[in-house]
């Protein structure tokens, strides 16, 4: 029996996700919609691998921040 027990995701699982939080992060500073995208399929893909809820609530930062970012960006450009 070589797997782990106790339900820990793997390691590739959790880079993705921690990774996808930062992106998310950056989709509403920078990039909305790019960041986010990538955002959302890192967080599928964390959450696919197993680490699960964490993947799954970094999808939905994703693509949270996605639209957040759209709305400032277009709330500042508005602005004058």
């Amino acid at each position: 029996m070589s797997h782990p027990s106790g339900g820990r995701p793997n390691s590739g699982a959790r880079i993705c996700t921690i990774i996808a939080f930062v992106f998310a992060v950056i989709a509403v500073l920078v990039y909305p919609v790019f960041a986010g995208l990538i955002a959302v399929i890192l967080g599928l893909v964390g959450g696919f691998l197993g680490d699960r809820p964490l993947g799954w609530y970094a999808a939905a930062a994703g693509l949270g921040g996605a639209i957040l970012g759209i709305v400032l960006a277009a709330v500042v450009l508005n602005a004058s």
